[in-house]
């Protein structure tokens, strides 16, 4: 590949990933409204692995060392939280812990079970 096509490659990926970062602070709430070009390809925060996780984009979702236990429970490095519900984000719509839908899967996960129409 010739200088000039690279140079043309990269300037590309810049403008692409100026699209992306301009959308960081405020993403579009529908699929329609993302980038259909080459941005779509682009990440928050640019490539993994340029920032650690409390510096890049990914310190908004709360602190590294947060671990959701099989039982319910909830730790910050190690240490056991009192009140687990502090560290749940809220329930996906339509999503398998949402109380308001009505998709199997919150069905099954309520201990709801569909009723067999057959025989």
């Amino acid at each position: 590949m010739d200088d000039d096509a690279r140079t043309e490659d990269q300037k590309q990926s810049e403008a692409a990933q100026k699209k992306v970062d301009a959308l960081e602070g405020d993403p579009p709430e529908k699929i329609e409204d993302w980038p259909d070009d080459e941005a779509k390809y682009k990440t928050f925060g640019g490539p993994e692995g340029e920032t650690s996780y409390e510096e890049g984009p990914t310190s908004d979702l709360g602190p590294s060392g947060v671990r959701h236990h099989d039982d319910g429970s909830v730790s910050v490095d190690g240490e056991k939280v009192d009140n687990p519900d502090d560290y749940k984000g809220e329930p996906i719509p339509g999503g398998p812990t949402d109380p308001d839908a009505t998709t199997p899967d919150s069905q099954r996960l309520s201990g709801e079970e569909e009723e067999d129409d057959e025989g």
